[in-house]
């Protein structure tokens, strides 16, 4: 039996997990819980699956948790991201933002499995990730779209080139001059998947396709990395190799058999699901990087190195941020993603303690300037 920690468990991705450990409590044995501040959600979790560890950041509720839980252990803080997984052979990283860096790492150094479905800690910190590998643990993606090529890529020596597939999010084929008036409302309703707010907000900007390009970047040791669009979310990632053929993979769009498979690797577990009707009617369209420059930005911040992806990461995050509290416009957001990498420097030395300093700098910068909209 497999022992999993879930930190973002009360997250999307942290409930699709669940789902899959539900499917096969014979497989899966949940031994640490951590979320951010769902403190209700959390215990319930916590008695259904007879958890005697779990962590909440938010503090403030440390005591409730101490009261409904008196038999499990509890850690609050950045404790919640760490302590939690000690007792865990794979840990699911399904926290957002720059916080899951910490999570990474520490399960990291354990020398422990990481499910990783936390984008910001490879696109801020690949360099700094993928050097705790030495330890002996490993990340499997758990991103559909990196999912996808890791599968492609089972039993092959050598590729040409990544192509990841976008579904081009709610706002592909809208008009260039409408954008300025999208609200939060309609950004965050993703036309296939049900997401987050924050991830949603950035695949309508296309942003999440930059994130998925720099990270692909660090999973697969490679720069030769392209997209295109596929409304249907049916592919979910291809590869190309030297003599021309190209791999696909291709399901329904459901998180939860990514997520499975990390668990579940190298096997193809059986689950319900709802099959593919055939013959598929696929459509795949070329990217407008006029519009929807995001990707473009990402490739300039690999090229670019250094701390550039760590700046581009935070611009976005205090940039979606401001957005949903409605203090900025929606073409705001990568216009001023763009100007912040035109502004900051792009040497220093890419360290654990670099990359949070450069966050929080770039981060409160951008947001404390537009906050009092």
């Amino acid at each position: 039996m497999k022992k999993i920690a879930i930190l973002g468990c009360t997250g999307s991705i942290g409930k699709q997990t669940l789902d899959v450990v539900r499917s096969d409590p014979d497989g899966f044995c949940i031994v640490g819980l951590s979320c951010g501040s769902d403190s209700a959600a959390l215990i319930a979790y916590a008695r259904e699956f007879g958890c005697k560890t779990v962590g909440i950041y938010d503090k403030s509720k440390f005591s409730e948790l101490r009261s409904a839980l008196p038999d499990a252990e509890v850690f609050c803080g950045d404790d919640a991201l760490t302590c939690v997984a000690a007792d865990a052979d794979t840990v699911v990283v399904a926290v957002v933002g720059m916080i899951g860096l910490t999570a990474v790492m520490s399960a990291l150094r354990s020398g422990k499995t990481v499910a990783l479905a936390n984008k910001e800690s490879l696109v801020a910190g690949g360099a700094v990730v993928t050097e705790q590998l030495k330890h002996g643990g490993a990340i499997l993606p758990v991103d559909s779209e990196h999912s996808a090529v890791w599968q492609c890529l089972q039993g092959e020596r050598s590729f040409r080139r990544i192509i990841l597939t976008a579904s081009g999010g709610p706002f592909y084929f809208m008009p260039e001059k409408e954008l300025a008036a999208v609200t939060p409302e309609r950004a965050v309703a993703h036309p296939n998947w049900k997401m987050g707010r924050k991830i949603s907000v950035d695949s309508a900007t296309m942003m999440n396709k930059g994130l998925e390009i720099i990270e692909a970047k660090w999973l697969f040791d490679t720069d030769k990395i392209d997209y295109v669009i596929h409304p249907q979310s049916i592919v979910h990632s291809m590869v190309e190799f030297e003599d021309g053929s190209v791999k696909a993979q291709a399901c329904t769009p459901d998180m939860r058999m990514p997520i499975q498979y990390a668990l579940t690797y190298p096997d193809h577990v059986e689950r319900k699901f709802e099959p593919m009707r055939l013959p598929l009617e696929l459509k795949f369209l070329p990217p407008d990087d006029i519009k929807f420059p995001a990707p473009r930005l990402a490739k300039q911040a690999i090229a670019q190195g250094g701390l550039t992806a760590t700046v581009l990461n935070a611009a976005n995050e205090a940039a979606v941020r401001l957005f949903l509290e409605r203090k900025i416009g929606f073409t705001d957001i990568i216009d001023i993603v763009e100007r912040e990498l035109e502004s900051e420097p792009y040497c220093g030395e890419v360290t654990e303690r670099g990359i949070f300093e450069t966050h929080n700098r770039v981060y409160d910068k951008i947001y404390l300037k537009y906050r009092g909209r």
